[in-house]
């Protein structure tokens, strides 16, 4: 570092004199100029154009700068209250000047003297080494230089082309000024400033005050006034800013007189200070959480439940979380922004924070503020992820409570909650086996018994018949079309309850949802549902004998009608993979059913409807052995077994039945002349 003095004069110097600096004596050193080492010209590069991701940040690190050293005065002055001087009411005040195009900020904390300007301001300057700047290059995220005020400090060059300086230590009577272009030199004086603490100046880029968006333009008071309200709303100290209007000149009798105004100056705090989370929960009523919810939120509808903790230990941390009636209609898209508000000691650090809760909580809204967390240089990412770990299973526990106490004390808010957020606790079951144990007591369906309302599982197994052996469940696009299948005409008539499934993620989470307290989960599509034996109560020895005679008649049965079947599934070919009696029908003719493994008729029309690779579900035609149109067959197979009428009958069943699954016909065209010809046929018989 080489150093240079001289004689130059300011412009700035005359407007410092009004927050701070004082005009009336002059420089009592001569301006020394100070080169910067050769990379930090690249390293403020860095700084600038990488680390942040948004320009308006500044006003964030500034502001935090200002609350650290009125942070320090305020504790030095605990023991020396002299420090103090005739400034005790702590703030900070910000300003514009569109004019000029300047914002400058002043608090009245601990401030500079000249060696700590150098040493503070010139922390990127002093490690401005070729070792310094590969560190921070290779390792942004283990660089823990928050804190040090040249760091937050130099973020002001983002949308300044000039940035003045003006700082004084309690107890002293000479100042310092500072300034630079951030283009590799800095010059550092001597200088009378009249208040303690510190006073900075951003000469605004005209991008930074000529801005296309109204909220880029930081010459604004209203942008400023927003900005704040955004990043640091629970800054402990007061911040304030004179706003300007222009009001209409009233006559003595106070009606306005037309066409003249004056400029009014009011002076406004802009922070409200003392965040909501950080009081006592008995002394919050609902309505303030209500209202803090609705400003931060942007959701007027009644949140369905808050968690309020304080958590003290190895990691101390304070978190807000509601669970909404209504989330945000793009929940379920890829748009929607999940996440929890992160705070760095009531500095506002990030939005959407997703580390914290796991995606199938992702409607949870709130935030978590924590002296504790490590941030890397721009305070925008956290350096160590272990603290999430650690607070977002903390996290996770409480959120499951809170809706395990919702399902049990308030069942209609949470079936409320259920219905809009009810996919996505069933896709986190979907995606993990591991969410099993501690979502599956949370998961709903309406059912057989509750089509307007909710079961949940542990309620469907303790109302069960004893011996019930699977929990059925009913796949379909609607209730409608569920009450519609023919698979349920059985279960109906033994009043067996199926739930309904009805969201696209049902069938698929039942993959890794296979039973519940031992008890099976079983689709009513499936091939071997046992339904002799839906439920097993204890037997009479005249019921075990009717149940044995049972299985001699279907077994005669099958027998009996075995060549009528393998005729029919010749003329299918592999349409189908079997035709058989049904156990299951009692008054449709015909139905298909799946194999017992393997995906379902409602996974594969899915995974189709989703552009994605379906494998085929193994369909088994059942015919109703009491339905007319099974004599018709028995009829046309015993007086000609080739004959074409056993074909196109064979083919309009099929047809049938796919159209009942909801599958589309491969060749409509050829069914539409099946059908025609048929009821030609019957009508001229």
């Amino acid at each position: 570092m080489s150093d240079k003095t001289t004689d130059k004069k300011t412009k700035s110097k005359a407007k410092a004199t009004k927050t701070g600096a004082s005009s009336k004596a002059k420089s009592s050193a001569k301006k020394v100029t100070h080169d910067f080492q050769a990379e930090t010209k690249e390293l403020l590069n860095i700084m600038i154009n990488s680390l942040y991701t948004h320009r308006e940040i500044f006003l964030r690190e500034l502001i935090s700068n200002s609350s650290d050293a009125i942070d320090k005065i305020s504790f030095q002055a605990l023991t020396k209250s002299e420090v103090l001087e005739d400034d005790p009411e702590f703030k900070i005040i910000l300003a514009v000047d569109k004019e000029a195009k300047t914002f400058s900020i002043t608090d009245n904390g601990i401030g500079m003297t000249y060696q700590e300007v150098i040493d503070n301001i010139g922390t990127i300057a002093r490690s401005g080494s070729k070792s310094f700047l590969e560190n921070i290059k290779k390792n942004q995220d283990d660089m823990d230089l928050i804190g040090k005020f040249g760091v937050g400090f130099y973020s002001a060059f983002m949308v300044s082309e000039r940035v003045e300086l003006y700082t004084r230590v309690a107890g002293t009577k000479q100042g310092t000024h500072w300034e630079s272009e951030g283009d590799g030199t800095f010059t550092i004086e001597k200088f009378p400033v009249e208040k303690r603490g510190t006073h900075i100046i951003l000469h605004l880029r005209k991008e930074a005050y000529e801005a296309s968006e109204p909220e880029e333009d930081f010459s604004n008071q209203y942008t400023i006034q927003n900005l704040v309200k955004k990043y640091s709303d629970y800054i402990a100290y007061p911040i304030e800013m004179n706003f300007t209007r222009e009001d209409p000149v009233k006559d003595k009798e106070g009606k306005a007189v037309e066409g003249k105004y004056e400029t009014v100056i009011e002076r406004k705090k802009l922070n409200s200070q003392t965040p909501i989370w950080e009081r006592d929960k008995r002394e919050i009523t609902k309505d303030e959480y209500f209202q803090f919810y609705k400003h931060h939120f942007h959701d007027w509808n009644e949140y369905a439940d808050v968690i309020h903790i304080k958590a003290e230990g190895n990691i101390e941390y304070t978190a807000l979380l509601f669970i909404p009636t209504r989330p945000p209609s793009n929940l379920y898209e890829k748009t929607y922004k999940a996440g929890i508000h992160l705070y760095a000691n009531h500095v506002f650090v990030m939005a959407d924070c997703q580390e914290l809760l796991p995606d199938h909580l992702r409607f949870v809204r709130g935030l978590v503020d924590s002296q504790d967390f490590s941030l890397n240089i721009s305070r925008e990412i956290l350096q160590h992820t272990e603290q999430l770990k650690i607070i977002g299973k903390s996290l996770e526990k409480r959120v499951l409570k809170t809706l395990e106490n919702l399902q049990k004390n308030h069942r209609k808010t949470y079936e409320e909650v259920w219905k809009e957020v009810g996919k996505a606790i069933k896709g986190g079951i979907y995606m993990s086996y591991k969410n099993k144990e501690s979502l599956q007591d949370l998961v709903m369906f309406p059912s057989s018994y509750k089509e307007n309302g909710y079961v949940t599982l542990k309620e469907y197994v303790k109302d069960m018949p004893e011996g019930q052996r699977y929990i059925y469940f009913a796949a379909g696009k609607d209730i409608d079309a569920i009450q519609r299948m023919p698979q349920m005409e059985i279960f109906r008539q033994e009043n067996v309850e199926v739930f309904y499934f009805v969201d696209k993620v049902d069938e698929f989470m039942a993959q890794n949802l296979d039973e519940y307290d031992g008890k099976k989960l079983m689709s009513i599509t499936r091939k071997d549902l046992d339904l002799d034996n839906l439920v097993e109560g204890e037997l009479k020895e005249t019921d075990i004998k009717d149940k044995e005679k049972k299985k001699e008649v279907k077994k005669e049965k099958e027998e009996k009608y075995k060549e009528l079947f393998e005729a029919m599934k010749k003329v299918l070919g592999d349409k189908v993979s079997e035709v058989r009696l049904s156990e299951r029908l009692t008054a449709s003719p015909v139905c298909l059913v799946a194999g017992g493994t393997g995906s379902t008729f409602n996974m594969e029309q899915l995974l189709k409807g989703a552009n994605q690779i379906a494998p085929k579900a193994a369909k088994i035609m059942e015919l109703n052995e009491k339905h007319k149109i099974f004599g018709v067959l028995l009829d046309i197979y015993e007086t000609d077994k080739d004959s074409p009428q056993l074909k196109k009958y064979s083919e309009m069943l099929y047809q049938q039945a796919i159209l009942i699954e909801g599958y589309e016909l491969e060749n409509p065209v050829e069914f539409s002349k099946l059908l025609s010809e048929m009821m030609v046929a019957a009508y001229n018989k």
